[in-house]
């Protein structure tokens, strides 16, 4: 695990091509610390973290990266404000209608994992489109976690699983790891090689839990609207100076 202390002047000259992370996962973690810090509402902190996103969805396909998971929004944020959630619905709903032709254009494919359909139709519906509009999509595959939980994936995986038991389609003795992967919400994805968390908490938040296996941390305290390219290099070029094992000696 690293904690980056400062900004980063890091360009991507910096990085070796032939060794970039395939799959960041990102927490973006700060937006309401955010706000609170230059006295603004908090919806302008997450309009801000959203813009940040944007950002680094760009980037991502800029320095070759093919898989990016952000968690967007937890299980547990239903526990904030009802103004505030309100107000992250609608940014989703914003964002979801002025960047679906971009995100086209930009060759990235966009997925919600989660369970969207607690969010209400109408958003559900904006996901959807989303979904469709960019499903031939190949150059960044956008994993956009919502409504999401860790627990809870792992939870929906050993239901699907024990249904096919009882149902006589699976022997105990077919249930191994590759199977256990193929029946999470990333089914079909490798696992992330780097996870980046914002606003210096030290902790994974019940996100990826079964996927994080072998992910490479990095901390840093800039909150999310606050993380820039730059930022994502330096990430990256401390994730290419790390000797990855995967376990073995």
């Amino acid at each position: 695990m690293a904690l980056a202390k400062t900004k980063s002047v890091f360009s991507e000259s910096f990085l070796d091509p032939s060794n970039i992370p395939q799959h960041i996962a990102v927490i973006m973690d700060g937006n309401r610390r955010w706000a609170k810090e230059h006295h603004l509402p908090v919806w302008e902190g997450h309009r801000k973290g959203a813009e940040s996103l944007k950002q680094i969805v760009e980037s991502c396909g800029d320095l070759g990266v093919k898989v990016l998971t952000a968690y967007a929004f937890s299980k547990e944020n239903w526990k904030r404000s009802k103004e505030e959630i309100e107000i992250i619905l609608h940014l989703f709903d914003f964002y979801l209608r002025k960047e679906r032709e971009n995100l086209y254009r930009a060759g990235v494919r966009f997925r919600v994992i989660g369970h969207p359909q607690e969010m209400g139709e109408k958003l559900q519906a904006e996901f959807k489109k989303t979904e469709e509009y960019t499903a031939e999509n190949s150059k960044l595959l956008l994993n956009l976690a919502v409504n999401y939980g860790g627990r809870t994936e792992m939870l929906d995986a050993v239901k699907k699983i024990s249904q096919k038991v009882k149902n006589g389609e699976l022997e105990l003795s077919q249930i191994d790891e590759n199977l256990i992967s193929d029946h999470l919400y990333t089914a079909g994805v490798p696992d992330p090689d780097l996870l980046i968390r914002t606003s210096g908490e030290l902790r994974i938040s019940n996100f990826l839990l079964w996927q994080m296996a072998y992910a490479e941390f990095w901390f840093t305290p800039l909150l999310w609207p606050d993380f820039k390219k730059a930022d994502l290099v330096k990430a990256i070029a401390d994730y290419q100076g790390r000797s990855r094992r995967l376990g073995g000696s």
